[in-house]
């Protein structure tokens, strides 16, 4: 059954319809943000919405980023059972995304007036343009590190038993992911609807966008990164090869950490995520290079 789930879900052909849908949606999603955005600024919209989300025209670029983090959530469960190496490099990529969305919001934020670092939102401004710099880099050397072992997975047919079962056992995780995240995504809609009803009422002084979805995401990600450490032990005993999954593990509870944060700790807690994942896969090259004797 999960067999041919995989195949319906998560096989190259909705690989490439999933991302033309998204492109599309993507597309209007901001085509509509603007038109809100332009209506609400001709007061056509009754009492009319406050906030910098619907009254600034770059805060819009903020939606169709949105939906182009959603594509990479559904490449983040394609690429599972194909790459642990490419399954955890998604999860840098995802975090840097929700970064270089925040950016967005940083630049309509901006005060020029007086002098730059006494405003919150320009020092928020310049922690996330130099996190972007950072994690971009680091995602680079995360990739460099392994990328003749990438392109060797995604091409090789394995014949090891324990290694088809674990494989078989990661697909089993990938099409549970589908519906799992599917439910998250409907609950934080409807849970984001209401938190801008309240807001525009002024029942809320604020929204916290970026903890929308990507919170109960990563905590989804934690689980399922302890499970696939755990059955690793199955077909593996290198201890390189489990100390690496368990830094991964790490590494993504770092990211989820980063959510319950605002500010300077909140960009430090990616960097420390994304730095420290780079730096496990690093010395897990340095295990792989050495030669231990088979003969005594």
């Amino acid at each position: 059954m999960f067999e041919l789930l995989y195949a319906k879900l998560l096989d190259e052909k909705t690989k490439k319809l999933s991302e033309k849908i998204i492109i599309n949606i993507a597309i209007i999603s901001f085509i509509l943000h603007l038109a809100v955005i332009a209506l609400n600024d001709l007061n056509l919209l009754g009492n009319g919405i406050s906030g910098d989300m619907f009254t600034n025209p770059i805060s819009a670029i903020y939606t169709p980023f949105s939906f182009i983090l959603v594509y990479e959530v559904y490449l983040l469960i394609y690429y599972l059972p194909k790459s642990m190496t490419i399954y955890i490099g998604k999860q840098y990529e995802i975090i840097m995304l929700i970064v270089i969305r925040r950016l967005y919001k940083d630049l309509s934020n901006i005060s020029l007036d007086g002098n730059w670092f006494e405003s919150s939102e320009n020092l928020q401004f310049v922690y996330d343009i130099g996190a972007t710099v950072i994690l971009f880099l680091l995602i680079h050397f995360f990739y460099r590190m392994n990328k003749f072992r990438v392109r060797k997975l995604l091409k090789l047919t394995e014949t090891k038993p324990e290694l088809i079962r674990f494989i078989k056992l990661k697909k089993a995780i990938a099409v549970l992911l589908v519906p799992t995240f599917l439910i998250i995504a409907f609950f934080n809609v409807y849970k984001w609807g209401v938190q801008v009803s309240e807001f525009s009422q002024g029942l809320v002084s604020g929204l916290d966008v970026n903890s929308v979805f990507f919170d109960d995401f990563f905590t989804v990600l934690i689980l399922v990164d302890v499970l696939l450490v755990l059955f690793s032990f199955a077909h593996t005993d290198k201890f390189n090869k489990v100390i690496r999954n368990s830094g991964f593990v790490i590494s993504t509870i770092l990211v989820k950490l980063s959510f319950s944060v605002t500010g300077l700790q909140n960009v430090l807690l990616i960097i420390a995520a994304v730095g420290f994942g780079v730096v496990i896969l690093w010395i897990h090259k340095l295990f792989e290079q050495n030669k231990l004797p088979t003969n005594y």
